[in-house]
């Protein structure tokens, strides 16, 4: 898949939204995307998640991890495209975990995926949780990059689609100060 097929496949399902947004970075926006509404439907998310597989070329990784709540499904079908397995870590009282039984082992090769990616905070948590167990992660990936390649990491990563989505910190937030209510669609509280 080409970015322009994957942003035709995101406007086709509605995952392109705009208003006035808090994003689970604490930012502001004016454009929300919604992987959710993509991810819904199987069919789309086998595509994205092969396409983002393909994209990653031949990591070598054992396991992909994604962070609760985006990354599970984009971890999920990134690992049934490269016949690997999946896990995902999930916030406890703030802390970023593995539970549930999952675990990885020292030395293995790890991917850490999610859906969107502005500051690649959620992202980093989850390699930092799998790297204090031992871990390597080999490289990372994100359906959407909404940072417009502002998001730094210290491996390789890749995404589906590129968004350079104006943010701004609450303080300088040009809606709030229009009095426009702001939203918090994301999955951290």
């Amino acid at each position: 898949m080409n970015q322009e097929e994957v942003r035709q496949l995101f406007t086709a399902t509605g995952a392109v939204i705009s208003g006035h947004f808090v994003l689970t970075s604490g930012r502001h926006s004016d454009t929300y995307l919604q992987c959710a509404l993509v991810l819904q439907y199987p069919e789309h998310a086998a595509r994205l998640g092969a396409a983002l597989a393909a994209r990653l070329g031949n990591p070598e990784a054992a396991c992909i991890v994604g962070p609760a709540l985006g990354g599970v499904i984009v971890a999920h079908e990134v690992a049934r495209a490269l016949g690997v397995r999946s896990v995902f870590t999930e916030r406890v009282q703030g802390v970023m975990q593995l539970r549930r039984g999952f675990s990885v082992t020292r030395g293995e090769k790890v991917v850490v995926v999610e859906d969107v990616v502005t500051t690649g905070g959620s992202v980093k948590e989850a390699a930092a949780v799998v790297e204090a167990l031992g871990a390597e992660i080999v490289a990372f990936g994100a359906l959407v990059d909404r940072s417009g390649g502002r998001a730094s990491f210290d491996r390789p990563f890749c995404a589906l689609l590129s968004v350079d989505a104006a943010t701004w910190d609450p303080g300088e937030c040009p809606l709030c100060r229009a009095g426009i209510p702001a939203v918090k669609p994301g999955s951290r509280t």
